[in-house]
């Protein structure tokens, strides 16, 4: 009986081993307290999804549309349409706010999201920006509705 032996180099079997890992079944979408991809917020039964586009192109870094308006129970997902960006509650910014949400990891493909849940006070406006291009003009606001 003749045994077959392996002769395969172990950087073979390390590659795949690498490949199979960094291919897990993460999700695209992030929330606010996660490592940037997990679930997606679902907005409440009477909520909506807002889109927000996060762009870098020739006519600067910004969020589109930068002035929000929603209702408790809405859901803001920011998603990625060119460049490397955050979403960022800063508590300086919205002072006197508490519970704001942690500022989202840095979000780098296209179609990739950051979910907030508008849990907000209604009759009041947040700030929010990018923190790498708040000073290039990226940042914007938003305004809970009654």
């Amino acid at each position: 009986m003749n045994a077959m032996i392996c002769t395969r180099p172990p950087v073979l079997a390390l590659t795949a081993a690498v490949l199979l890992a960094a291919c897990g079944g993460k999700s695209d979408t992030a929330t606010p307290a996660a490592a940037g991809k997990p679930a997606a917020a679902a907005p409440s039964a009477t909520g909506k999804i807002i889109t927000i586009e996060m762009i870098s192109d020739a006519n600067g870094n910004r969020f589109v549309p930068a002035e929000v308006e929603a209702h408790r129970g809405d859901v803001l997902r920011f998603s990625v349409t060119v460049g490397v960006h955050n979403v960022n509650f800063l508590p300086d910014s919205n002072a006197a706010v508490q519970n704001l949400p942690a500022a989202s990891d840095m979000l780098q493909l296209p179609g990739q999201t950051f979910d907030v849940p508008v849990t907000f006070a209604a009759g009041k406006t947040y700030y929010f920006q990018c923190t790498p291009h708040a000073l290039l003009g990226m940042q914007g606001h938003l305004k809970v509705l009654e």
